[in-house]
């Protein structure tokens, strides 16, 4: 690791020039700008605050390790500061001072992230922190943390004790009654009644016996991870280690990290008696596990409580609980279990609408092309199986449209399905497609699938918890569950909750079809916040969802609500994009980079092209979008434009209805936020020197921004 880190990126008074972790982390990365391992300040430090706001760095022992993955890094790189006062990183125990900003290209190969990871594993051993506090020169710390230290210092122990066994055995050799000359060997055992070397032939019945057999150990193999797999995910695999020999019980563990990771041994598994998964993303390949006890919690519980997690997973061994997954899911998953409900339903749907789009955007737009192909008619065209003449473009519009309507036909089922995986994982999805397929059956539609999604997990989740005897726990997730769960979710849809779900569904549909003046503005001009305001986030998502729920009974007010909502969802990028080049100096050259790619971005109806733009400077730029994305969405509902297609940007224009006033409505929208953005950017306060600042690097200028 000694190229990691030099002495040019230790900071031992960083308390000097930080109060703040924002500030420890710039004067930190300003190091290695310096030294050319980061190429772009901002840029970096957006990084770093994008994995921050995932979660705190903060540890248990007055640790921060703010760390991020960076196209803006040349070599993976470390930096350490340490601060008499403390920093907040939001640990528990309080401020950090102890800071380790560590930096990874993009494409970190993987024995430097290896090298990485044995840093995290180190940062677990009192002996090695204690060092770097007492540390009184750079160098020395440089040296400690790279290793070449503690290599030091084995070599030094290796060399002792080497030295200790040849004195020992010269002062055997010396010693009175023994031949020098002897061949014999220096360290036999003895019997206890001849002193002779013990052998098979002279050992007797009167020796003390060892037990032929020792109590089996409690075995538990245990899965950890993190968002950034760098140092969170090695720390807690090295914690619960030190806590399970200290409690005497045998664990394997499988760290996932950037790095890549080793599957346990299947035959590992088998044999465990107990599962812990301490994770802030997706376990892959979680069925692995499936029959087994099992602790889920968030990676840092694995890092500060790891004794608890080992005893909570013993008695759950003891009870013999069912261990089918049943707390946070492999979808979106946080990992810990803290979350209100709210936040678990907004995570489960939006699992299922993940898992939607691309049947949407696949089947929406081969529906698009067999319309603009064959004409409004061609859903009246027979069955391609059946009638195809490969020199008629009708035929080829009749088959774009058929494959189209198929893929579409998935999108309840799937969106049903999906948002029961949220909730319990594989067991989910059976019973989540059937009550899908009936909510399309009974034409209770989008509303009908989120329904049946939800009635699926919560079901399989009721099933889950009950106790089952051990002899029917291998049959429960490929027959007992899907069976029951398909049987309750199918009768409650068909009988119970589908009818008035259907007819809801009926009511909005007529309702869209009805919305004309002034009430379709308004619709609009909501959609147009909605879509702008977390640039593809879950706001963004439900007004999505919102639009191309129409799209499975299309009406004319449901495809100008879909029209409204694309619309809106190119307009942030596009701006940013239009900002950057009409007044570039209010921008880092970061930003002027995104700029250029944000015009494809916006084009193609891409609104996360604008999250940079939004993560450097959410208080001009989120306002500014949602302004041009409500302009938009009026202008779109106001023209009557409507669209059949899903997704594809100005790609799909000839497919809208009233293709030029859509157009202008898009170019209204982002000339607003373009406007916007450029007067609060140009009205925010700046150090006295004025206009001479914009000679000055961008983080600079950017560090003088109030």
């Amino acid at each position: 690791m000694s190229e990691m880190i030099t002495a040019d990126l230790v900071d031992l008074e960083l308390d000097l020039s930080a109060e703040t972790k924002e500030a420890a982390a710039r004067s930190l990365a300003a190091r290695m700008v310096a030294l050319g391992r980061v190429t772009d300040l901002e840029g970096f430090l957006a990084d770093v605050a994008a994995r921050e706001a995932q979660m705190p760095t903060g540890l248990d022992g007055g640790i921060g390790i703010p760390h991020c993955r960076s196209a803006h890094v040349t070599e993976p790189t470390l930096a350490f500061g340490r601060s008499a006062r403390g920093i907040d990183f939001g640990a528990p125990d309080g401020p950090a001072d102890l800071i380790f900003l560590i930096a990874a290209p993009a494409g970190a190969d993987d024995a430097h992230l290896t090298i990485l990871s044995s840093l995290a594993r180190h940062l677990m051993d009192a002996e090695f922190t204690g060092a770097l506090r007492s540390a009184e020169d750079a160098d020395a710390v440089a040296a400690l943390i790279s290793g070449e230290d503690r290599a030091a210092s084995a070599r030094e122990a290796s060399g002792a004790r080497e030295a200790s066994g040849a004195r020992e055995a010269r002062e055997a050799r010396e010693a009175p009654g023994t031949s020098a000359d002897s061949e014999a060997p220096a360290t036999p055992s003895a019997t206890p009644d001849t002193g002779a070397p013990a052998t098979p032939e002279t050992a007797t019945s009167d020796a003390p016996a060892t037990p032929a057999t020792a109590a089996e150990p409690f075995r538990v193999v245990a899965v950890t991870s993190c968002p950034t797999g760098i140092a969170h995910t090695y720390m807690a695999a090295e914690s619960l280690e030190n806590a399970a020999r200290e409690a005497g019980v045998e664990i394997t563990v499988e760290t996932q990290g950037s790095a890549g990771f080793t599957r346990l041994d299947p035959a590992v598994i088998a044999a465990a008696d107990g599962v812990v998964f301490a994770h802030d993303v997706p376990v892959r390949d979680k069925e692995r596990f499936a029959g087994k006890p099992t602790v889920d919690v968030g990676v840092k519980a694995g890092i500060n409580r790891p004794a608890e997690l080992l005893t909570e997973v013993r008695d759950k061994a003891a009870r013999g609980e069912t261990t089918a997954p049943t707390g946070p899911t492999p979808v979106d998953n946080a990992g810990d279990s803290g979350d209100g409900y709210g936040t678990k339903l907004r995570k489960w749907l939006m699992s299922g609408v993940s898992y939607m789009v691309p049947f949407v955007a696949a089947g929406g737009l081969l529906i698009a092309l067999g319309f603009a192909i064959g004409g409004w008619k061609i859903d009246k065209a027979p069955s391609v199986a059946e009638h195809f003449i490969w020199t008629d473009h009708t035929s080829w519009a009749a088959l774009l449209f058929q494959i189209g309507g198929l893929a579409f036909a998935f999108l309840v089922p799937v969106l049903a399905g999906y948002i029961a995986y949220g909730m319990a994982d594989r067991p989910g999805l059976v019973p989540g497609f059937v009550g899908g397929s009936v909510a399309v059956t009974i034409n209770a539609g989008f509303l009908g699938g989120l329904a049946a999604g939800l009635l699926a997990g919560a079901v399989v989740m009721g099933i889950q918890r009950a106790r089952i005897p051990a002899v029917l726990r291998g049959i429960m997730p490929v027959v007992v569950i899907p069976l029951i769960s398909s049987a309750v979710v199918g009768f409650l849809m068909f009988l119970v909750v589908g009818k008035p779900i259907a007819s809801l569904q009926s009511a909005l549909t007529d309702w869209l079809e009805g919305l004309s003046g002034a009430n379709a503005v308004i619709l609009g001009i909501i959609l147009g916040l909605m879509m702008c305001f977390d640039l593809g986030g879950p706001l963004n998502k439900v007004a999505y969802a919102f639009a191309i729920g129409g799209l499975t009974h299309p009406t004319d007010g449901s495809l100008k609500v879909m029209a409204a909502a694309m619309a809106a969802g190119m307009v942030p990028p596009l701006a940013m994009a239009l900002a950057t080049t009409v007044r570039g100096r209010l921008f880092t050259k970061t930003e002027r980079e995104n700029g250029k790619a944000a015009w494809f971005l916006g084009a193609s109806f891409i609104t996360e092209g604008a999250i940079p733009f939004a993560a450097a400077d959410p208080l001009r730029v989120i306002p500014a979008s949602m302004a041009g994305g409500a302009v938009t969405g009026a202008l779109s509902m106001a023209f009557g434009c409507t669209l059949r297609a899903p997704h594809g940007g100005v790609f799909v224009v000839p497919l809208i209805g009233q293709p030029l006033l859509y157009l202008v409505a898009i170019a209204a929208g982002v000339c607003v936020s373009t406007a916007v953005v450029v007067l609060l950017k140009g009205a925010r306060k700046t150090t006295p020197s004025g206009p001479a600042d914009e000679a000055a690097p961008a983080e600079e200028r950017v560090a003088a921004t109030v």
